[in-house]
């Protein structure tokens, strides 16, 4: 489990309440010759430099053009991204929305000259301005990938596709006659809670939820109390690929929330798994690469954000990763992503999605993510 720290991130969120005061640093104004590194913090396998498969490799080019080595540093949820940027030494994180407004307002990442990154101009325009990254119209990042968090199911033990989270949420019996109880997974993250809140809004319309990252007292004691029965369904807490991958090999797992990489990697191995957008929608996350504010190796890390745009590298990281380009020419300049790439991972979902963001109190309105962070603790410990 990772390293949560609650004070931090209810400072953080605080600062975000703050939106209309917040005041930008100056960003960089020109670019000199690279440092010879740049240190990244990113998802697993968000980085590739052909170590895994020697197909996969946006890397090796990179830094034979630039010089710049590319060290890696992976970390599994965004929480633990959120402590690795506050213990400094990083130049640039792939920050998921419910970290990029923690890491703006909390003053550990510095906006962007996007007039220093030529590749910007490529940018699909549903990201260019997207909230997880600017705000008061500056940017704080460059868009990276983006995709929905899927219901993956063994389809052994589904008669038919299970078109509901009640996969996940409700006791029910499975093909072979037994009970899902301690055969599904959650994820390991308190934005998990927004993925029940999602599965409420559907079936609970008395609720009254219209944004399940913007819960008032009332609809936040429902979705918590889901989430506590939830809890004797559940075989693990899940926030690293290769233990749910193990477990849906393994251990009997039945059904979980997922991403593309998972779902992919399992059925290119021919495991017996699909997956489904269920009725009630999807949550998902929209990744951004921030610069730190006291990076030690900018020019590097421009040239890396400028790179990680190119048409090629967005196809083929969203063949590797099962997700989506940023930059629309990413769906068609991969041979490994293929012609159908983008539509099998979800390119035409992007409105149907709740991507990933921080919940913010307004004043007291709604729940803020402090709470969010210490009552998923809890029920991950059962209590």
């Amino acid at each position: 489990m990772p390293s949560f720290t609650p004070a931090f991130l209810s400072f953080a969120v605080s600062c975000a309440c703050l939106i209309a005061s917040a005041q930008a640093a100056e960003p960089l104004k020109q670019l000199g010759e690279g440092e010879g590194q740049v240190d990244i913090i990113a998802w697993p396998g968000y980085i590739e430099r052909g170590e895994t498969d020697k197909n996969y490799n946006w890397v090796t080019a990179f830094e034979k053009d630039t010089g710049c080595k590319v060290n890696v540093k992976t970390a599994a949820t965004s929480d633990e991204m959120v402590s690795l940027m506050a213990k400094g030494g990083y130049d640039l994180v792939t920050a998921s929305g419910d970290a990029s407004l923690r890491l703006i307002f909390g003053k550990r990442v510095q906006p962007v000259n996007i007039a220093l990154i030529p590749n910007w101009k490529t940018i699909d325009e549903r990201l260019q301005d997207a909230p997880w990254h600017t705000v008061n119209g500056q940017h704080y990042g460059t868009p990276y990938q983006w995709g929905p968090n899927l219901l993956m199911y063994n389809t052994k033990l589904f008669a038919k596709a299970p078109d509901s989270w009640a996969a996940v949420f409700e006791e029910q019996q499975l093909a072979d006659g037994k009970s899902n109880k301690g055969r599904v997974q959650a994820y390991d993250g308190p934005i998990y809670i927004a993925d029940a809140a999602l599965y409420l809004k559907s079936t609970k319309p008395e609720l009254g939820i219209q944004d399940p990252y913007q819960l008032n007292e009332e609809q936040y004691a429902a979705v918590l109390d889901l989430l506590r029965k939830q809890h004797s369904l559940v075989h693990r807490y899940w926030h690293d690929a290769t233990v749910q991958m193990s477990d849906f090999k393994n251990e009997g797992v039945a059904a979980a929330s997922t991403w593309g990489y998972m779902a992919n990697t399992l059925k290119a191995e021919g495991q017996p798994v699909a997956t489904v957008v269920p009725k009630e929608g999807v949550t998902g996350w929209a990744d951004t690469t921030m610069l730190h504010v006291d990076a030690k190796h900018p020019n590097c890390a421009y040239k890396w954000m400028n790179w990680s745009l190119e048409p090629k590298v967005q196809g083929d990281l969203a063949a590797w990763f099962g997700s989506l380009p940023v930059v629309a020419q990413g769906c068609s300049a991969s041979e490994l992503l293929g012609p159908a790439g983008c539509a099998t991972n979800g390119y035409d979902q992007f409105d149907k999605i709740a991507f990933w963001k921080t919940p913010e109190a307004q004043g007291g309105k709604f729940v803020p993510y402090s709470r969010w962070t210490q009552d998923y603790i809890a029920i991950m410990g059962g209590r």
